[in-house]
């Protein structure tokens, strides 16, 4: 089975390798026709206005609303995770698709010279992982059906919704490759037991 990266804008080849590494199949999503070869789609971080407005030009963003429905996985990383909110509080204009039932801040830890490393306790994950933020969201509320998978202090960094997967972090930057494990086994996809 073949997973997505959405690859309009953004740290998209960061993520191939992370699937590469664990022998799943990988495609770059660019068009709706690459969407519909998939069993799930990773929307990377990046700039979260561009790859918004990129994804409505292709289509991409009007044939993910009819795969949601469908249960299709979809994980979103930092921008991903703005772009699947369904509010973004000091942007309240952005678009996004707005599957997750989370209200994100963008940019709430800082700015990009303000990039920083965390180890946080993802129990879902076996334990300790080490996070990097870099112009990370901050979700500042999130519905009764969203379910936090870890925290860096009192806000959630790490959700899940159903077959809908955010971070703040991104774990395509560091070796750890336990949190792009998660979302396979939550598609149902087969990979190398490689961590």
């Amino acid at each position: 089975m073949t997973i997505g990266v959405l690859g309009l804008q953004g740290d998209f080849r960061e993520h191939l390798w992370a699937l590469q590494k664990l022998q799943v199949e990988t495609i770059v999503v660019k068009t709706v026709e690459d969407l519909r070869k998939t069993k799930g789609l990773i929307i990377p971080g990046g700039e979260s206005t561009t790859i918004g407005k990129l994804a409505r030009l292709t289509g991409i963003a009007d044939e993910l609303e009819k795969l949601v429905d469908q249960d299709f996985p979809i994980y979103g990383t930092c921008a991903g995770m703005i772009l699947l909110a369904k509010q973004i509080v000091n942007y309240p204009y952005q678009y996004s698709f707005g599957f997750m039932d989370i209200v994100v801040e963008r940019n709430a830890y800082g700015r990009q010279v303000e990039s920083f490393e965390v180890n946080l306790d993802i129990p879902s994950t076996g334990g300790l992982f080490k996070a990097i933020f870099i112009r990370a969201p901050k979700i500042v509320e999130w519905g009764e059906g969203v379910e936090v998978l870890a925290r860096y202090g009192d806000s959630p960094v790490l959700v899940r919704q159903g077959n809908l997967l955010a971070s703040s972090f991104h774990p395509e930057l560091g070796q750890d490759l336990r949190i792009h494990k998660y979302f396979l086994e939550m598609a149902g996809v087969k990979h190398a037991g490689i961590c």
